[in-house]
């Protein structure tokens, strides 16, 4: 039985429409399995997830999802060149300690690798810094300076500069404006860098 495509996160939604029905698919920090199970019953992909959270890699298992407990950085070195189609990196690359040893990763395990995260270049960030000379919070980074899991500060601009630094192409992008929690949404096509509070990057290696 399908389920609701709009009952996901609207970033999920964007992203679930580029994967391709029957795709080998790995979710990184899948949650608690809402895109996975999507993704299974909507378009009969293979399936798995890595959750570092214990609850949450327990919800997913309940609802029959094939899901890891442990530290992505550690798991995705136990699998071989191209065991999936699509690797997912859902708004958890702001809190990678070493993000270009891992997106190196994903590139040799999957041969596509969609990759989302916060655009800390927000208009809406900018003005805070500007106008407090705090460190910025929002509805997308509800956390205060010493209590934040994010050690990275990501924007549109630079994920674009890093990709080609990194010897990968970009395949699809969109900006969008949403809350992390957020069903609806919109896309960003004009200054997305100031005025998007997502991106979404779908990328693979220049030579594939």
């Amino acid at each position: 039985m399908k389920t609701d495509h709009k009952k996901m996160r609207f970033d999920l939604q964007l992203i679930a429409d580029w994967i391709e029905p029957g795709s080998r698919v790995l979710d990184l920090g899948c949650g608690s399995g809402d895109l996975l199970f999507y993704l299974k019953k909507n378009k009969q992909v293979a399936g798995t997830g890595i959750e570092n959270d214990e609850d949450k890699a327990a919800q997913c298992i309940n609802k029959g999802l094939s899901v890891l407990q442990g530290d992505i950085n550690e798991e995705v070195l136990d699998y071989p060149d191209n065991a999936f189609d699509y690797v997912i990196l859902s708004q958890t690359l702001q809190q990678v300690y070493e993000p270009h040893k891992l997106i190196s990763n994903l590139l040799k395990i999957g041969k596509k690798v969609i990759v989302s995260f916060p655009n800390f270049s927000n208009w809406r960030i900018r003005m805070q810094i500007f106008f407090t000379g705090y460190a910025p919070k929002s509805r997308q980074l509800p956390y205060e300076w010493y209590d934040t899991p994010n050690i990275r500060v990501i924007t549109i601009k630079d994920f674009r500069r890093f990709v080609k630094k990194t010897g990968c192409r970009i395949i699809n992008e969109v900006a969008i404006n949403t809350h992390s929690h957020d069903r609806q949404g919109k896309i960003i096509s004009f200054l997305s860098n100031l005025r998007a509070t997502y991106g979404i990057f779908l990328i693979e290696k220049k030579d594939h």
